[in-house]
């Protein structure tokens, strides 16, 4: 795990030539760039200066794998063509490693990394065949130095960051579009020496929808972020890029539709454990410490579950809690710790624990981003870098294997609202939000919905419930995403289909994301068993019933994990790593933050946020106690315009 960085055609052509002033230049931006992603890789960095500084690659490292120098980067291939910056792991590079050598492809390696294996495959395959015999997370740039080709390429799920663009470079009144730059974070490009590109005005009404802004966009015009499973590529004199997708999670589940797993309820559980087992035991593979998390829900117990079994000694696992008994699932993770007999550690969290992290907040995520929880799975990976390097954790076992209630609640009311024709219901829809009578918050949202065309439409809607959402920013012109893209009915189920709309953007775009900058900003790498590639298509040839039916959900991921927990131990209602932020708003310490935030002077003053519309939202929770998330939204997005954005 690491932090990569780099950019091209650093000064415009007429004034760029290889000298020692130029070349301090390279080196002094590619060093800050390095040093803004510290926390990354605190164990070494480094830089290289490819086509005569044309193309500029950094590097800070987090040692996991060969821990002595033959796994330092950049890293150029054996023969020499290829130069590499690589952050991630290949978990299979081990038979990746014997391939090569069966193969006579490589006759030896000088140390034990998977970067010296990635680097030989690219050599030997080439780009796509590559990248598609790996199994892994990662984030890569490549230098073709025979071709003059810069690579840039992302895992399949998304689990690491890639950003990139041009800077909108200005020369006097003329604005050059010239450096190209890439980055692990936001914050190592937006704090580059004549960074200038504008707020990105278009993508906010999505960010307060949602709470985060979606691939391919982020908070800056001309800044994007790498969607997964795509490669880009960019020639000298690396002014254009092109962009192929080597793996699609839409083509993989239509892929397992197509081929549906046929055998019985138990064969599958079996199949789904032999490679959950297979995926655990690959990435429990480290020269570090490695532990995990464990709160009281299905998904992390299962992977715990399951560590435990492959291991020869007790795994260290680590929760958090809250003194709240509504947001507290602690005492519950220590006792399914001691069922497993893992060394657990665990730690009660306060509003002080709180207050201390949201300072921190716009400096580790570069951008605003408003999932509450990010505060909890901050403090839990500081807890757990205190004793290990690696953590392995659950995610991803609610949107593969229908975990979430909403989903449940979609398919039941789309039940009954689809009798009635939709332009009846369009119709409906709007008189009720343009009648005279004053709404109440509920009522709003009902009339909202009645607009759905489908199942899947009623899903985004239900996300963009909040009317007042989309008021909160001056300006409202929504750019094209993920969403208006997605095709009602492309899968067969139902549930499938909003499934698939969550793997597309909430999961790498929220989920990922919080858990990489959470885990990275304490120098934690985590792993996630479940986004294995084998496992992730597997998922998806599973018939429905085997994993929701008669008001059960994840079903086959609890057949898995009462063989080794007691189902009594489970039954309980799942919490996550959540805080009652609500709750510690009022706080005078917080209430005074908040509130210094969204002074109606500042909001005036940056011109982005309609302070009536910010103020209504406010006083309507701290006089009368209605709680909407925009709150968080705003608060976050002001945090990051008034300290953030560096």
């Amino acid at each position: 795990m690491c932090g990569i960085a780099g950019f091209c055609n650093w000064q415009p052509a007429p004034e760029r030539q290889f000298k020692k002033e130029h070349r301090d230049g390279l080196i002094s931006t590619i060093e800050k760039m390095n040093q803004r992603m510290l926390h990354r890789g605190p164990d070494g960095g480094g830089y290289s200066l490819e086509d005569e500084g044309e193309v500029v690659l950094g590097h800070r490292r987090l040692s996991i794998v060969d821990l002595s120098e033959t796994g330092t980067q950049p890293m150029e291939s054996h023969s020499g063509r290829f130069c590499m910056v690589f952050n991630g792991e290949i978990y299979n590079h081990r038979s990746l490693r014997q391939k090569l050598l069966t193969e006579k492809k490589v006759t030896d390696f000088r140390g034990t990394s998977d970067t010296e294996v990635l680097l030989e495959l690219f050599e030997a395959y080439g780009i796509h065949e590559a990248i598609s015999l790996c199994k892994g997370m990662f984030a890569i740039a490549l230098f073709d130095r025979k071709e003059k080709l810069l690579y840039l390429l992302r895992d399949r799920i998304g689990e690491k960051p890639l950003y990139y663009g041009f800077l909108q470079n200005k020369t006097g009144d003329k604005e050059e579009r010239s450096t190209f730059v890439f980055a692990s974070e936001l914050g190592c490009i937006s704090s580059m020496e004549g960074f200038s590109n504008p707020l990105n005005r278009a993508v906010l009404p999505i960010y307060f929808i949602h709470g985060y802004i979606p691939a391919p966009y982020s908070v800056y015009e001309g800044i994007y972020k790498l969607e997964p499973g795509t490669v880009l590529t960019m020639k000298a004199p690396y002014q254009e890029f092109t962009m192929e997708s080597y793996w699609s999670i839409k083509e993989a589940a239509r892929a397992g539709e197509k081929n549906p797993f046929t055998g019985s309820e138990e064969e599958a559980t079996d199949e789904l454990e032999r490679l959950l087992k297979d995926a655990i035991r690959d990435q429990m593979v480290a020269d570090v410490p490695i532990g995990a998390f464990l709160s009281s829900g299905i998904d992390s117990t299962t992977i715990v579950s399951l560590m435990q079994s492959l291991s020869d000694r007790p795994v260290k696992t680590f929760t958090i809690g809250v003194e709240d008994p509504k947001y507290n699932e602690a005492g519950v993770a220590e006792q399914i710790a001691r069922h497993l007999g893992t060394e657990h550690t665990q730690m009660y969290i306060s509003e002080e624990d709180a207050k201390a992290v949201i300072p921190k907040l716009s400096y580790i995520y570069g951008e605003p981003f408003a999932d509450s929880s990010q505060i909890p799975t901050y403090l839990v990976s500081k807890l757990t870098r205190q004793q290990v390097t690696v953590s392995l954790s659950g995610d991803g076992g609610d949107e593969l294997f229908c975990g979430y209630s909403s989903y449940d609640s979609i398919e039941r009311i789309w039940g009954k609202m689809k009798a009635v024709p939709y332009p009846i219901r369009k119709l409906a829809s709007s008189l009720i939000l343009h009648a005279p009578l004053k709404l109440s918050t509920v009522q709003e949202t009902k009339a909202h919905l009645l607009a759905a065309r489908g199942a899947e439409g009623l899903y985004e809607l239900s996300n963009e419930q909040e009317p007042l959402a989309k008021e909160i920013c001056l300006e409202n012109r929504l750019p094209s995403f993920k969403y208006s893209e997605y095709k009602p009915g492309f899968l067969k189920e139902v549930r499938h289909n909003i499934m698939l709309m969550d793997m597309l953007m909430y999961h790498p775009d929220d989920i990922l994301v919080k858990v990489d900058r959470s885990g990275m900003a304490v120098s934690l790498e985590s792993r996630i068993p479940m986004l294995d590639k084998d496992v992730v298509e597997f998922a998806w040839r599973l018939p429905l019933q085997y994993k929701y039916q008669d008001g059960v959900s994840k079903k086959i991921l609890r057949n898995i994990l009462y063989k080794y927990v007691p189902k009594e131990l489970m039954d309980l209602p799942k919490r996550g790593f959540a805080i009652p932020v609500s709750k510690w708003l009022k706080e005078p310490g917080l209430r005074a933050w908040a509130e210094s935030l969204i002074e109606r002077k500042t909001l005036k003053q940056q011109g982005v946020l309609n302070p009536d519309v910010v103020w209504k939202i406010w006083e309507d929770y701290a006089e009368r106690d209605q709680w909407r998330v925009q709150i968080w939204y705003i608060l976050m997005f002001q945090q990051w315009m008034c300290e953030g954005r560096c």
